[in-house]
């Protein structure tokens, strides 16, 4: 039986648990609210109070030439910073190393004053008495940051790791190098062709801190950084620095725009030697212009004139059966059929040329009589087969040349690309068509890259070059021939002996593009290339230089040529010529 005095108690606890009830549920929504509807807003913002990091930077990987001379490495700095607010803080709690005793710690490791690294805290203080972030110290050394680190004032004090990339020889092979940009980031020439093997993993740290800063203990996580990779070039940097010297010696004597020298092995297809001037110091990017900054060798086309004399006795010898002895009747200027008129750089009567006497005076009317005598279809596919029209390496802004179709020959290109003009080719395409001559007509692929070396020590290395017989093993015969009676017979025999070694040559002389599909007048872009030694070829050399102005003739490019080969063969010991030349070839029939 219920009574009144039973009842009062009843309700008093109902509505009690009514009320309790009510504020669980109060609760239970505001939980729901913020762990569920505004979850990713909160731990945003804990987060940003709460969380910390730092980025463990890997170091990039270097460069390295032939030899293992490093070209190419990365140093890491560290840009000290203290947090204003902490180091307040934990003053209040009696810290084991107080502020005025770790500030001239902190000095005499950055060489600061004691008084300065104060000043800094203080002035941060007074602009804002919640500062979070003063700079200390940037480019600080590795032994720096170990003696900082070593002081335990980590809740105050991050060191975050940059890096700076160092080129220890300076210019040498500077375009070949390439660099980098502030952020890090790969902008040119091998950086950017072996990007992914020299570029490292950054890792990371991670950490909680309390309300006033200081780290949680045991909240720590650390994901090690992985280190890039070392890249081994073919190149030799000694004797890169040398023909650089060399070339831009040269250059400036002619009073050139610019030079460049590409050494290649013959049978391997490596190119051991890249020198340019103007010369980009990847140290000093502000020394140079964008301009100069490519490498010419791979980022600048021209026509490569009666360089590509012998690429045109090839088609002739193996399409229409000539020999070193087939004979034209050619003056100095004759008109064709179709209109065109051809002229040689020099004025003579009639000659009955031989092929040999044709290479040999570089006569622009006798290489169109010969080169006509196949069709364009097969000229076209000719200069294809030497690798005009694609890249050698696809080199970092490397350009393939231009090789028109053969239904845009005209009346006149239809002779002028027998002499080098209507297409045009990189100093790397010269060297990797006259590779395929010395190498018994076998034309391999340019490499520049031997190795990528991984940080955990394991090796890679490229893809085989591609080789292909592009002409006959005895029509490689018969041009090799021709060219060394181009060198023992041509205008410059003097000039490009090489004591001891037979040496062929082939000189070219370009006009130069005024932009508006015509010429500049009297401006040329001259060249000379060839292989040493003739009975046994190991090394190719092509010179070129950019509008020389003291001598515009293909004769300026002699004496760098003559001064290049005698380097190539004495860097690399090669045997002298032990086999005379066969007798001379006779210029006319």
């Amino acid at each position: 039986m219920t009574t009144r005095a039973t009842r009062g108690p009843r309700r008093r606890t109902v509505v009690a648990l009514a009320v309790i009830l009510s504020v669980l549920a109060a609760f239970v929504v505001r939980l729901v609210d913020i762990q569920v509807v505004s979850a990713d807003e909160h731990v945003s913002e804990s987060l940003e109070h709460l969380g910390g990091g730092n980025t463990i930077a890997g170091q990039r990987g270097s460069i390295l030439d032939a030899d293992g001379t490093v070209l190419a490495s990365s140093v890491l700095v560290y840009d000290a910073q203290l947090s204003p607010q902490v180091i307040m803080l934990l003053e209040e709690k009696e810290p084991k190393l107080p502020w005025a005793e770790a500030s001239d710690k902190i000095a005499a490791i950055t060489g600061q004053t004691g008084d300065e690294v104060r000043a800094l805290v203080s002035n941060a203080l007074a602009e804002n008495s919640n500062s979070q972030y003063v700079e200390l110290k940037r480019g600080l050394n590795t032994e720096q940051y170990i003696q900082l680190r070593e002081l335990g004032i980590s809740s105050y004090l991050s060191m975050p790791a940059r890096e700076t990339r160092v080129y220890p020889n300076g210019a040498v092979a500077g375009n070949i190098l390439g660099f980098l940009d502030n952020s890090g980031e790969a902008q040119a020439g091998v950086e950017q062709l072996d990007d992914a093997c020299l570029a490292p993993v950054n890792g990371q740290q991670t950490f909680r801190r309390g309300k006033d800063g200081v780290v949680i203990p045991g909240s720590e996580r650390t994901v090690e950084a992985v280190n890039g990779g070392s890249v081994q070039l073919t190149l030799n940097s000694d004797l890169n620095w040398y023909l650089q010297q060399m070339i831009a010696e040269e250059a400036q004597k002619q009073g050139a725009k610019g030079g460049t020298v590409t050494v290649v092995e013959v049978n391997t297809g490596k190119i051991r030697a890249a020198a340019e001037w103007p010369a980009l110091d990847p140290n000093d990017l502000d020394a140079s212009t964008p301009a100069t900054r490519a490498s010419q060798i791979f980022h600048h086309d021209f026509e490569p004139g009666s360089t590509f004399k012998a690429i045109t006795a090839a088609a002739a010898i193996e399409g229409a059966g000539l020999t070193p002895l087939s004979t034209v009747s050619a003056a100095s200027r004759e008109k064709f059929p179709n209109g065109a008129v051809v002229n040689d750089a020099f004025s003579h009567p009639a000659y009955n040329y031989t092929l040999a006497g044709g290479l040999i005076d570089s006569s622009n009317v006798a290489l169109s009589k010969f080169g006509t005598m196949v069709s364009p279809e097969v000229r076209y596919d000719y200069l294809e087969r030497f690798g005009v029209g694609e890249k050698t390496l696809d080199f970092p802004s490397e350009v393939g040349g231009i090789l028109h179709p053969v239904s845009d020959w005209d009346s006149q290109s239809l002779y002028t690309t027998t002499f080098g003009q209507y297409f045009t080719v990189t100093a790397a395409q010269l060297a990797g068509a006259y590779q395929a001559i010395a190498n018994g007509g076998e034309k391999i692929d340019l490499s520049l890259v031997e190795s990528c070396t991984g940080a955990d020590g394991s090796v890679t290395t490229p893809a085989e070059p591609g080789r292909e017989q592009i002409i006959q093993e005895q029509t490689a015969a018969e041009l090799t021939r021709m060219l060394e009676n181009v060198a023992v017979q041509g205008g410059n025999a003097e000039r490009i002996q090489v004591p001891g070694y037979r040496v062929t040559s082939k000189t070219g002389t370009a006009q130069v593009s005024d932009g508006n599909g015509g010429y500049k007048a009297g401006v040329y872009y001259t060249s000379m290339v060839g292989f040493a030694p003739v009975d046994d070829p190991q090394y190719v050399v092509v010179v070129t230089l950019d509008e020389p102005t003291k001598v515009v003739s293909s004769a300026a490019t002699a004496s760098a040529f003559q001064k290049a080969m005698t380097q190539v063969m004495k860097t690399y010991r090669v045997m002298p010529s032990s086999v005379p030349m066969d007798e001379l070839l006779p210029k006319f029939g």
